[in-house]
């Protein structure tokens, strides 16, 4: 039996979920979770096979949460089911861990198909997403560049703001600040905030 944790902050998105795999005789939900939080200690209490993932949670990126999630169930594979398909967001997934990556709306024999790969020890990739990571390796990109928003919540990060301030002071959402800090890590090769504050002075992008 292949246990499985589901993480999404939207009710209906999960109840959907546990519908769709409970069908399955091989799967069974061993939980539910609606933010990175509960994510983690959902894992460190039920010790899942796989992780349902969504990248949009209320208390921060999906992203930052993989590895977190990975510490408390070192057993457990990640795939990500997202309506995002960036490649910031792609390789920042793949990078943090994740075994999997799925886009919303595909079917239920496909996330079983994908639940399956991972368990086995292997890897699924939509292919969407499939051909972003292979364009991705055959152009690679060094040092890909930062945006102007980006920028502003980079500095703001180096002066030791919270992302709630920072999104205070930017007059924007807390949680599209932990998306910006996510592609910011990402492409700046960083595991950290102070890592990524490092690099960016190292770059001169302070």
């Amino acid at each position: 039996m292949i246990r499985i944790l589901i993480v999404d902050d939207h009710p209906v998105v999960r109840e959907g979920l546990v519908a769709i795999l409970e069908d399955d005789p091989e799967i069974e939900v061993s939980g539910t979770a609606g933010s990175a939080s509960e994510a983690i200690a959902a894992a460190g209490r039920a010790q899942p096979d796989v992780v349902l993932l969504d990248l949009e949670l209320p208390d921060r990126s999906g992203v930052e949460a993989i590895p977190q999630i990975m510490a408390a169930a070192p057993e457990a594979r990640v795939i990500v089911l997202t309506a995002y398909d960036t490649d910031e967001r792609v390789l920042g997934a793949i990078r943090a861990g994740a075994r999997g990556y799925l886009l919303k709306g595909v079917t239920g024999d496909e996330i079983s198909r994908a639940v399956r790969a991972v368990w086995a020890g292997g890897s699924y990739l939509a292919s969407r997403i499939a051909e972003k990571v292979l364009r991705q390796v055959r152009t690679p990109r060094p040092h890909a560049a930062l945006t102007s928003r980006e920028r502003a919540v980079l500095r703001l990060v180096a002066d030791g703001f919270s992302s709630k301030q920072i999104a205070t002071r930017l007059a924007i959402a807390e949680r599209t600040v932990k998306f910006h800090v996510g592609s910011i890590l990402n492409k700046l090769g960083a595991e950290t905030r102070a890592q990524a504050v490092a690099e960016a002075a190292r770059r001169g992008l302070l």
